[in-house]
Formats: structure tokens, sequence, C-alpha cells
């Protein structure tokens, strides 16, 4: 198996299922925990990754197909999702940049209406399909039946990508924000809470 990832929880590996390309994600024994806990908590998390992507494709958004799931070692085979990296695609195609970000608003709110918010969103966890499609991935700090203030979250982590990583296309974030306003029911009450968690963040 060939690495594609390694990050402070998991592992990510290139795989195959049944003659189908495929990622497999671990989540490896912490040593430093005591045994049952550590089993306890990366299940858990496992369990949890799985239901969030399962719960997001049944809402319309794109997410991998899940193969397999084995609990005991707490790992995950899924589809491996062929295109490129939306980051990249914004680095090196800025003329393209208010076309996603369309796309990126529209699927938030459709992520939002089915009270699912992300966790950890930014470009790099979002691929473009050769077919078009916008896929999210890596949804492992996702949750379910959110409030006003996990949407804001995930908002306000889109926006500090686009701060940070984007700047020289930041003006299409506004894009981003008018596709979701038309897309998402009561998105005044979501933006409210942006400003909300933007102006705590100012004082701490």
């Amino acid at each position: 198996m060939k690495v594609a990832g390694h990050g402070a929880e998991a592992k990510v590996f290139e795989t195959e299922y049944l003659g189908r390309d495929a990622i497999l994600k671990v989540r490896p024994v912490k040593k430093y925990r005591h045994t049952e806990l550590d089993w306890h908590l990366r299940s858990s998390r496992t369990k949890n990754e799985v239901r969030i992507i399962r719960e997001a494709r049944n809402a319309g958004v794109r997410t991998p197909v899940i193969y397999d799931v084995d609990l005991k070692e707490c790992s995950i085979t899924m589809e491996h999702i062929k295109g490129k990296c939306v980051k990249d695609i914004l680095d090196s195609e800025p003329g393209r940049s208010d076309e996603i970000c369309r796309m990126i608003g529209k699927t938030l709110a459709e992520l939002h209406k089915a009270k699912i918010s992300h966790g950890d969103l930014t470009t790099s966890n979002m691929i473009m399909t050769p077919s078009g499609e916008l896929c999210l991935i890596d949804l492992s700090l996702g949750s379910t039946s959110i409030e006003l203030e996990d949407m804001g979250v995930d908002i306000h982590l889109m926006k500090r990508a686009f701060t940070s990583a984007h700047s020289g296309i930041d003006d299409s974030f506004g894009v981003l924000i008018d596709s979701y306003r038309k897309n998402m029911p009561d998105a005044a009450s979501v933006m409210k809470r942006v400003e909300d968690i933007r102006e705590r963040g100012r004082y701490t």
C-alpha cells in the first residue's frame, strides 16, 4: 500500500477493494493512552466519521462511498476520489475562483440544511472530480444535529482559509457567501453567528 497522508489522528493509504481503487484510513493505537480508553476513542471516532459521511451523502452532498469499516482495527475503506484538490485549482487557476466558490457555497448550504457540519472546512478538504463534482473529504471532525454555532464555525474556518491560503482571490469569498445565502434557509441567522464568532476571536 502507498502512503497517501498522515495526520495527528490517522494514517491514509492508497489501496484496492474488490478490484477498485480505494483509500484506507486507519486510526493507529496511541500507546500513551490506557488500552481500553484508546480503543473506545478510536472506534467511536471511526463510527462517527462513517455516519457523517453517509448522512452527508444521503443529503445530496458528494462524499466518498464507504466500502468497509473495521472497528477492531479502527479503519475505514472508502472510494478513492480522483480529481484535483480545490486548493490547488484556486492557486493555479484563479480565473475559476467565482465558479468554484459558487459550488462551495451551495454544497455547504446543502450540508447545513441537513444539520451536518464539516468541522475542518478548508479548500484542502475538497476535491473537484473529472466530471465536475465538488467532493468533501475528511469529515472526521464533523457533527450532526448541529446548531447555529457549528454552522458559523464552518463558515468562519472557510473565511480564514481564503484570508490566509487564498489572499489573492479573497474577494471571491463574497461569491461563496452569496451562493450560500441563496441556498440556505435562514442564512441571515447563520451569518450573524459568524460575525459573533469573529468578534469573540478578536478579543481572545
